[in-house]
């Protein structure tokens, strides 16, 4: 899947509304990220990293 414009940086995406983080190299459904960001209820991470998002209290969503 391609990264949005805005974070062609970042592998982690979260989803403010459900507390569920995206990884952008393995998520393959693009509509669900498009949708998140028309919704513009989305954070990035630094450092970029699945712990950083987990310390936050957000969990990785699955497909």
């Amino acid at each position: 899947m391609d990264r949005p414009g805005k974070f062609e940086h970042f592998r982690y995406i979260g989803d403010k509304r459900s507390q569920r983080v995206f990884d952008l190299d393995e998520w393959t459904d693009e509509a669900r990220i498009d949708e998140l960001m028309e919704s513009e209820q989305f954070i990035c991470f630094s450092p970029d990293t699945l712990a950083e998002a987990r310390n936050r209290g957000y969990r990785l969503a699955k497909a």
